[in-house]
């Protein structure tokens, strides 16, 4: 990287560093200030002025520093030894040492406060039903609803409107939010060209309409708000389940949202409900993990914004929620009778199935199961039911303004900074039949989501906060993998999501069930095979000059099995009885290899085989089937290593593979070829998305959470780790090199540089990045050269954030 180097270095010492905070405000600090300080500054008592009921209230007359403990003079006082001064007065206990540290890391970690919570009593309850409110009068000849009720907002608090963003910023920021992918070069030049005065609100509904884009974009907020995934805690041992193909295909049919929340509430089979059923966790788990429990919680959290697992352990200190309501709702989800616990104690009583909200009707607590659960499903989608619209309409605004309208977004009974554009919002959702991308587009045909960024301003805003415009938000972990992955051309071959990306032909699936054809090496002959034996499978083809229009590839073995095609690896698989699939038609070639590594494991001899299919389609209608069988080559030597490309096949010993046929594979797998591999087939000529997959060390860098537990807000911030990780990942490094290889020898260096600039930023370069970036290059740019600028493009700021 030695041309752009000094700029990067500059960049990441720039970087904001946030330390992550390890205080839990309500369970740590929040009972220290009861027990020591509650009695004479909180609720109606401020003796000496000093109220801490908000955290407005006690910053007021520099009291405390946020960051500077040894500057705050409520630690101060806490410490002084003369009795004339200090608190708690003499009369009172000291504050013990240890509750003194807690003070004073929150207040180093910048005190934070749960947004809405106060000492005093909570002078704020949210409207249950849906409200309409009437919309102002318009301003400047903005019409947009949104914008009607925002200029009246920014009118009443004397702020000037946001200026419009830039062609340029609107499609890099609409094509990230809508379908989580930069927009391609040929599309930038195209809409900055374009003189059309409607030609944003046509670019929305383009990108809106473009299902397959959209639906892996939001895959993501989604399965951190159902914690959903692919792999991880449960899956293993049987204790969780997915529902990533009902809700890929949710997404992709644009399913109304009252419908979503039916089917995860009370689901009709087990395609949509892992949601409720939870995780099942091994061993002996506390009370708060059992999954009623886990049910009570997911459910307030991801429908309501209620955050239930204070009220899970005891009566919440945020809200009004209580030990009881928590439990009512999971007696709804429980098949047995369960016990209320405080604090992980038994306390005798019995919960009783109950609805949160039964001014639209309850729970009938004696019915079964299934019709407790069908109920509770229309009491969350009735239309007198506002708190749900009001929730998911929420979480989409901060996904697109990079704030919520309530801010946390699980903190619903907190005051929104305005109320009528939440209900407005809302209400709109609801008369539109919950129509996800009607409310989305509502959003982004706003000017308000059209106006500049504002400064980025402190998280810790409290009640101070005023809307001046959209948050910069960065890029999340997928969509700045799935941009390097635009850039370079370098992304992976198949993906771990069980979903079909096209439209899956019935008649297709037909047509692809057939039965399954095993082998082994030459030990399945006698039979069976030695434990611990690996063999090497080898089938070469070759589609000539015929192009390529989808290919879909599935593989299974007893036991293990590593799959190479064209010296990349493909996939891999440890379980006989499940068909593993992936999607090729990018790595397919004029000339091909697929080599598959299959072991068998067991403690003795036992039955071994291998089984793979590969149907490939034509451009000009035609297909072909290539199986396991006879024909295919077997070593019984494997070479050391994971790279094929550095194996010398030809100093192998080569014989014909051994038909096996073993009725209990045939009768796992033989059921689901059809659909499997029709699955594969379909869309396979797209990019494969990070939301597909399973998370990686680059991606968990970046901020993709664990979804053991409900994500409904990602960092906001690059920490010092993930700046380290973007400069020293080597995968990034062979991605941008790949990105370069393409690049090399195609272009002018000065059209290189717009196609760069273009590619990454939707701008072209300015006349000074273009003469830093032409210098560097040189007259003919090599691919090292070439590696260096897109490596330090993708590390600057611009790139790195959505504004």
């Amino acid at each position: 990287m030695r041309h752009f180097r000094p700029a990067i270095a500059l960049f990441t010492i720039s970087l904001t560093t946030q330390a992550r905070a390890e205080i839990d405000f309500v369970h740590q600090v929040v009972p220290i200030l009861k027990e020591h300080c509650s009695e004479c500054h909180a609720g109606e008592e401020a003796e000496g002025g000093f109220s801490m009921n908000t955290r407005d209230l006690f910053l007021d007359d520099e009291t405390a520093e946020p960051g500077k403990a040894h500057e705050s003079y409520f630690i101060d006082l806490i410490y002084d030894p003369d009795p004339d001064y200090q608190m708690p007065p003499d009369d009172k206990p000291r504050v013990p040492e240890n509750q003194i540290a807690v003070l004073e890391k929150w207040v180093n970690e910048g005190m934070k406060w749960e947004a809405g919570f106060t000492f005093g009593t909570p002078t704020y309850e949210p409207p249950f039903k849906p409200r309409r409110p009437e919309l102002p009068e318009t301003t400047d000849g903005r019409d947009h609803p949104v914008d009607r009720i925002i200029d009246h907002y920014l009118s009443s608090e004397n702020l000037e409107q946001p200026l419009l963003i830039d062609d340029s910023t609107f499609i890099r920021r609409v094509s990230l939010d809508l379908t989580g992918l930069l927009p391609e070069a040929d599309r930038v030049r195209r809409f900055l060209s374009d003189d059309s005065p409607t030609k944003r609100e046509t670019l929305i509904d383009e990108l809106l309409a473009d299902d397959v884009p959209y639906t892996e974009h939001w895959l993501t907020f989604w399965n951190d708000l159902l914690r959903n995934d692919y792999a991880g805690t449960g899956f293993i041992t049987g204790g969780r389940t997915q529902i990533s193909e009902w809700l890929y295909q949710s997404l992709k049919d644009n399913k109304p949202f009252d419908a979503m929340v039916r089917e995860l509430i009370a689901p009709a089979d087990t395609a949509s409900s892992g949601f409720i059923n939870g995780i099942e966790w091994r061993g002996t788990v506390s009370a708060g993990q059992t999954l009623p429990i886990q049910f009570s919680q997911s459910l307030s959290q991801s429908f309501l914004g209620i955050n239930m697992k204070c009220a899970s352990c005891h009566d919440s200190f945020l809200d009004r929620w209580t030990l009881d309501d928590a439990y009512g709702l999971a007696a709804i989800y429980s098949e047995e009778p369960i016990e209320l616990h405080r604090c992980d104690k038994p306390t005798g009583e019995a919960a009783k199935a109950a609805w949160l909200f039964p001014e639209i009707g309850n729970i009938d607590a004696a019915a079964p199961k299934d019709k407790r659960l069908k109920q509770l499903a229309n009491l969350m989608t009735h239309p007198e039911n506002g708190r749900v619209p009001r929730t998911i309409v929420n979480r989409l605004w901060g996904q697109l303004m990079g704030r919520g309208i309530v801010h946390p977004l699980d903190a619903m009974q907190t005051e929104p900074w305005n109320e009528d554009l939440l209900d407005w919002l809302a209400s709109d959702f609801q008369e539109n039949g919950y129509d996800l991308k009607h409310a989305l587009r509502r959003i982004t045909t706003s000017a308000a989501y059209q106006g500049a960024t504002a400064p980025h301003q402190n998280s810790e805003e409290g009640e101070s906060y005023t809307f001046d415009g959209p948050r910069p938000k960065r890029l999340t972990a997928e969509q700045y993998v799935d941009a390097i992955w635009q850039i370079t051309g370098n992304a992976p071959a198949s993906y771990d999501a069980p979903v079909a990306r096209g439209v899956v032909d019935p008649a297709l699936v037909e047509k692809l069930s057939f039965e399954s054809s095993w082998v082994w090496g030459p030990s399945a002959k006698p039979g069976p095979p030695p434990h611990g034996e690996k063999i090497l499978l080898k089938k070469e083809f070759s589609p000539g000059k015929k192009k390529v229009r989808s290919a879909g590839l599935i593989a299974a073995a007893d036991n293990a099995y590593v799959l190479y095609l064209n010296g990349r690896k493909i996939m891999d698989g440890s379980r006989w009885s499940e068909l593993d699939a992936a999607p090729i038609a990018n790595a397919i070639k004029p000339s091909n290899r697929l080599l598959i590594v299959a072991e068998n494991r067991g403690p003795k001899p036992n039955a071994a085989g291998a089984f793979c299919a590969l149907r490939i389609e034509y451009e000009d209608g035609t297909d072909e089937i290539i199986m396991t069988d006879e024909t295919w080559k077997v070593s019984q030597t494997v070479p050391a290593g994971s790279r094929p490309n550095n194996w010398k096949l030809d100093d192998l010993s080569w014989a014909d593979a051994v038909a096996v046929n073993i009725a209990q594979w045939k009768e796992a797998t033989d059921k689901r070829i059809g659909q499997t591999l029709a699955r594969a087939s379909a869309g396979s000529d797209r990019l494969v998305r990070a939301s597909l997959l399973k998370a990686d060390d680059l991606m968990r860098a970046l901020g993709r959470p664990n979804r053991d537990q409900i994500v409904t807000s990602r960092p906001s911030e690059l920490t010092t780790l993930e700046a380290v990780n973007l400069a020293t990942s080597d995968d990034l490094v062979t991605d941008l090199q790949a990105g370069a290889k393409k690049l090399a020898g195609n272009l002018s260096t000065d059209a290189l540089i717009d196609e760069v600039y273009l590619s990454t930023l939707s701008r072209f370069p300015t006349e000074a990045e273009k003469s830093f970036a032409t210098e560097a290059l040189g007259e003919t740019p090599d691919e090292a050269t070439i590696t260096d600028l897109l490596w330090a493009v993708t590390m600057t700021p611009e790139f790195l954030i959505v504004r």
